[in-house]
Formats: C-alpha cells, sequence, structure tokens
C-alpha cells in the first residue's frame, strides 16, 4: 500500500489512520511541482492528495480512502461497532469535517480560487474566519464530556485533528475551545498520531523521476 500525502494536507488523516490499524504502507512526499507532472496526473488527474495506490486500485478522495482502510481493518472499530447506527455517525462527522469544515479554509489558503484578482484577499479570509470559528464552536459543543466525536475513536477524529492543526496554524483562536484544546492535545500524545507526524517529515520530497513513466490504468 503507497500513500501519495503533502506535510501539512489533509493526507495526515489517512497516515493516522494507516497507523492505528497497524497497516504496512509506504508514503510518498509529494511537492507542488510533483503533483502537476505528467507521471503523477496519469495517477490522480485532479492533481492533489491523497492519492492511495492498493495494488491495482488508485483510490482518491480522502473520505474514500479513510472508509476503504478501515474496511480493510474492522478490528480496528473506526466506521463505529458494526452498526448502520454507529457507521452513519461517524459518516455524518466525518462528512461535516470533509464538506463544511475543510471546505471553509479554501478562502484562507487559495484565495486566488475565489477572487478575480487579490485586493480583496483580506476581506475574504476574514469572513472566512468568522465562519470557521462558528463551526469550530460547534465541535467544541459536540465534545462536551466526551473524548471523540462519536464517543468512541473514529475516522472522523483523525481528520478533526488535521482541523485542529489548521486552525492553529492560522492563529484562528483554537485556545478559546476548551474541549478542542483538550482533544488536540490528547491527540498529540497518541502513539499512532505521533508514528504519522514522523512519517510526514520523514520522507524526502519525491522527484517526477521517482514516479515512473506516466501510468495506463484502468477505467475506474
Amino acid at each position: 500500500m503507497k500513500l501519495y500525502y503533502m506535510p501539512g494536507a489533509c493526507s495526515l488523516a489517512d497516515l493516522i489512520v494507516l497507523e492505528w490499524t497497524s497497516t504496512p504502507y509506504e508514503a510518498v512526499r509529494m511537492t507542488h511541482e510533483t503533483l502537476k507532472s505528467p507521471q503523477y496526473l496519469a495517477l490522480n488527474p485532479g492533481g492533489a492528495v491523497p492519492l492511495l495506490q492498493h495494488d491495482d486500485l488508485y483510490l482518491t478522495e480522502n473520505v474514500a480512502i479513510l472508509g476503504y482502510v478501515a474496511d480493510l481493518h474492522p478490528e480496528a472499530r473506526l466506521l463505529g461497532d458494526g452498526t448502520p447506527r454507529a457507521r452513519a455517525e461517524v459518516m455524518r462527522w466525518l462528512g461535516f469535517l470533509n464538506s463544511d469544515v475543510h471546505k471553509a479554509f479554501g478562502p484562507i489558503f487559495t484565495p486566488a480560487r475565489y477572487l478575480p484578482h487579490l485586493g480583496f484577499a483580506e476581506q475574504l479570509a476574514s469572513a472566512a474566519r468568522i465562519r470557521i470559528r462558528a463551526l469550530l464552536g460547534r465541535l467544541d459543543a459536540r465534545l462536551t464530556g466526551i473524548d471523540w466525536l462519536t464517543g468512541e475513536r473514529s475516522l472522523a477524529d483523525a481528520y478533526l485533528f488535521v482541523i485542529t492543526r489548521w486552525a492553529s496554524g492560522k492563529k484562528l483562536g483554537l485556545s478559546d475551545f476548551a474541549n478542542l484544546t483538550r482533544f488536540a492535545e490528547r491527540m498529540h500524545d497518541d502513539a499512532g498520531v505521533r508514528g504519522a507526524l514522523a512519517a510526514e517529515e520523514a520522507q524526502s520530497p519525491a522527484s517526477s523521476a521517482d514516479l515512473g513513466a506516466p501510468a495506463v490504468l484502468p477505467v475506474r
């Protein structure tokens, strides 16, 4: 199994889940340049991370990758206790993090995607910060009296850890949210999270030559 990732990206959630499930994997560290190389675009036409390669499967989209790894390791209970209701709860929070919270960071990370010119970038970022803090407040309230988003460690918690790192890095006032701060501190002490962070930093960036010749892949 091979995971293509970038430090600081949401692919950290995949690394955490690979560690939590004790899945043997190879981490391939990408750069903005190698993401756009013909070799990588042959694997992932979206030119983004994460990308999971498992035998002849090339899987994109973070939610799909997280779910795939969890399904390979049901004993880890990262999709709940096996009941439809528990799985739905995990997917509810995973969807919220991926579709609402992650996307809300877009105007801060890549304002050029949202503006014809960057003269209003700061105003856009200010509006995004207000939106993100409202979402963080909802997550903080959810964690009142519990350690995990669904009451039991799940895929959603790996993704939430990424969000807390972004919020801290962009100075969005994470310390204002006591439950999220407690969650982030506990996650930092988790052996699987430490392993994922170490794996994220340990690799040298791949070059286009390392990625090999453009692949001819089956329709998927």
